[in-house]
């Protein structure tokens, strides 16, 4: 299955940064996806707890696609699949 589709499948979702690092900290996430074009001051503390906890990483091109492929009408830098 397309990593795409596991966000668009995916029974909870977390959508945007706050949200996204609260799951990460608290253990919940499986999956995160990072937008290539976000500010990188947002995304980097994501990457880092990414990379802390092992959890993996999928980056899409831009914030457009990601809120997009969240269902909403706004882009998003951050997205997470959680447990």
């Amino acid at each position: 299955m397309l990593v795409e589709e596991r966000l668009k499948q995916a029974k909870k979702i977390f959508i945007g940064t706050k949200q996204t690092k609260k799951a990460l900290e608290k253990g919940e996430t499986q999956l995160v996806f990072v937008a290539c074009d976000a500010e990188k001051r947002v995304t980097e503390p994501i990457l880092k707890l990414c990379k802390e906890k092992e959890i993996e990483l999928v980056f899409i091109a831009t914030m457009e696609e990601l809120g997009c492929l969240c269902g909403i009408e706004v882009g998003s830098a951050t997205a997470a699949i959680v447990q």
